[in-house]
């Protein structure tokens, strides 16, 4: 029976991986790094149209602490089909996953150098999971195309990103429940000090988060390196923070922005409990892309942008930032 399935598996995906291959990828790979070395990762795969049909996200109650997610029978096939992963690649070993309505993320660590590209590994799991789409009658194509994967290249890092992982139901249950979590907020902590805050406020939580700091010398050419070096960390799931106020610094938030990464914003000015972003700023709070924190109250005269209060901003940024 495995075997006429499998044989099932590789004929459909003959006739139609030109058709899932033209779908645009989710984000590109890191440049230079070698995907059939020895690293972890965590994957993050997202279901198309983000359709809530991997499960439902339910209340604590007595068996569970904590908001948790009820797998739908799809959803119950999507955690087997990833723990059948190294049945298929033995040198694959599983760390801690997560299952959410929408999307799921998985932690694995390639153990030694080999012939098989990453890339391989996680299209064999969504093959699979299409299948089984396709046998429910749930999805003929289960998931966007592409996958992220976020390198993770401590012990640190490994650490904070399964507990980060584990706690997604959680913070999907508060953002549900309490909207006004992701109001102007006036005793916020980050950096080991108090702030107010505007947006995202679960981007300071975020376990991976790199400080964007350009001197005002580099040329245009320097800058547009920096611009995509920063953004590719932000592809791969690293939250920016700046204060975003040399030329650099302005060309790699506003990139990031583009490109609805999450970034976390210092300004000079605190917030009134009115205060709105404009623009693009509006629609990135929207998304939860931002969170903008100012370590100064509102005053309705904004200060001069001195030499002290831009050391105070790039401080304030470096003191959020998790990688040193």
């Amino acid at each position: 029976m495995d075997d006429n399935r499998n044989k099932q598996r590789r004929q459909w995906w003959k006739r139609n991986a030109g058709k899932y291959q033209k779908k645009p990828s989710m984000t590109r790979r890191k440049a230079g790094h070698d995907y059939r070395g020895h690293f972890v990762y965590m994957i993050t795969v997202v279901v198309a149209d983000r359709r809530n049909v991997l499960g439902m996200l339910c209340d604590p109650d007595e068996n569970h602490s904590m908001a948790w997610v009820k797998a739908t029978p799809l959803g119950k096939a999507v955690k087997r089909h990833w723990h059948e992963i190294p049945s298929h690649h033995p040198h694959v070993k599983l760390f801690r996953s997560q299952l959410m309505p929408d999307h799921f993320h998985g932690i694995l660590h390639v153990t030694k150098k080999t012939e098989v590209h990453l890339t391989t590994i996680i299209k064999g799991f969504k093959m699979a999971c299409n299948i089984s789409a396709r046998e429910m009658g749930v999805a003929q194509y289960l998931w966007e195309s592409g996958y992220n994967d976020l390198i993770l290249t401590s012990r640190d890092q490994l650490h904070h990103m399964m507990n980060y992982v584990l706690d997604n139901p959680r913070r999907l249950w508060i953002k549900r429940n309490h909207s006004d979590f992701f109001k102007v907020r006036k005793t916020v902590e980050a950096g080991g000090q108090q702030v107010e805050a505007l947006g995202n406020q679960f981007l300071l939580d975020f376990p991976l988060i790199a400080a964007v700091q350009c001197t005002r010398k580099l040329t245009k050419k320097q800058i547009q390196e920096q611009v995509e070096h920063f953004l590719e960390m932000a592809q791969s799931g690293v939250v920016l923070v700046s204060p975003a106020i040399s030329p650099g610094e302005k060309e790699v938030m506003k990139a990031a922005q583009e490109a609805h990464c999450k970034v976390i914003k210092i300004v000079d000015n605190g917030f009134t409990p009115l205060s709105k972003p404009s623009g693009e700023d509006f629609d990135a709070c929207a998304r939860g892309d931002l969170l903008l924190i100012s370590p100064f109250e509102y005053k309705n005269q904004k200060p001069n942008l001195t030499e002290q209060i831009c050391y105070h901003l790039n401080a304030l940024a470096a003191a959020i930032a998790t990688i040193k």
